[in-house]
């Protein structure tokens, strides 16, 4: 399939603690790559699709390594700028049982941070290109990395493509005022909203009832309320439910403008549940530029999610024949000779 994605966000080293150690007890740490936007542009790759990650990289080892990571799943990166002062770092100490994981970011002063709207060329970088993706996290890093997502949400929407947005609020990175003023500003120029909540300001019914407490018939009124101010053709959701840092149920939904369709639900053992939510995103991008219906993308989305949380990385290394096999439901892990 020749359709092509364009990803646009941060990708940073990370640092992980083997073992499940702590902070205060490791001598080592782990190095991965990953950014919501580099892990959904590495996925979609994963799916046979062509995809393009546009970011800012010091033009240093470090910012080579990470394009390398990137070029190694088949992400086209010609398109990354180069200059800086670094790379932005996280630090990870995984989770298990009743005790959470927990992440430090070191990313302040990045090289996305002090991105320049020169720096790129919207109208090469677009061409031949059916999809625009990004998230909350990007314009949460700068006033000037706001400013470049807005207007890469611009120009695509001006060439046609269909855009995403994932929310994924951070309040460890911006205020709740600050968001909410910035992404509904971006949310003018978005054809499928992922991860919706109290950070736009909607409640059901007009109650100040948060997001995350509803019950999930009274998300078709919060969906509805959302579509009908910002245009939005598809608007999904994850569901998670957290019996502990190694066990979680997952489950999503997604309105079409008129009903809201519901996935199965996965109870899933965690290796790393880091870009669960990327890879939720990538899966539903994928159905919907492969030919499926909402309800079929959703799925396939979910299923993509739930297979993520068994791969160490923040990257999904599930292949669409896994994925399928799980959505048909063969999920015994039985080996396969």
């Amino acid at each position: 399939m020749s359709k092509k994605v364009v990803t646009l966000g941060e990708i940073m080293m990370r640092l992980s603690t083997p073992d499940y150690k702590r902070f205060v007890q490791t001598e080592s740490f782990d190095v991965n790559y990953g950014g919501g936007e580099a892990n959904v542009a590495a996925a979609i790759c994963n799916y046979g699709l062509q995809s393009s990650f546009i970011s800012k990289l010091p033009d240093n080892a470090l910012g080579q390594a990470a394009i390398n990571q990137l070029r190694r799943y088949g992400v086209d990166t010609q398109h990354v700028a180069r200059g800086g002062k670094r790379l932005g770092l996280y630090f990870l100490e995984p989770g298990v049982s009743m005790r959470a994981s927990q992440v430090i970011y070191d990313r302040a002063d990045a090289s996305i941070t002090e991105v320049e709207l020169s720096d790129f060329d919207f109208d090469k970088i677009f061409d031949g290109a059916d999809w625009f993706h990004t998230s909350g996290i990007t314009p949460a890093l700068s006033d000037k990395a706001a400013a470049l997502t807005l207007a890469a949400l611009k120009a695509a929407k001006a060439k046609g493509l269909t855009t995403s947005l994932d929310l994924n609020y951070r309040k460890k990175l911006w205020t709740a005022e600050k968001a909410r003023e910035t992404l509904t500003q971006l949310c003018q120029y978005v054809d499928v909203c992922l991860g919706p909540d109290a950070t736009l300001g909607f409640h059901p019914e007009d109650t100040d009832v948060d997001l995350s407490n509803l019950k999930q018939d009274d998300y078709k009124i919060v969906f509805k309320q959302l579509a009908d101010k910002y245009g939005f053709k598809y608007i999904a959701s994850t569901l998670r439910g957290s019996q502990s840092a190694s066990d979680n149920s997952i489950s999503a939904m997604i309105f079409d403008g008129t009903e809201i369709h519901h996935t199965k639900q996965y109870n899933v053992r965690i290796v790393d549940r880091v870009g669960a939510g990327d890879s939720f995103a990538s899966g539903l991008i994928y159905g919907l530029v492969a030919g499926l219906n909402a309800a079929q993308a959703a799925e396939f989305g979910i299923a993509a999610s739930a297979l993520k949380h068994t791969i160490p990385g923040d990257m999904n290394h599930a292949t669409v024949a896994e994925i399928e096999t799980l959505i048909g439901g063969d999920g015994s892990g039985k080996i396969q000779r």
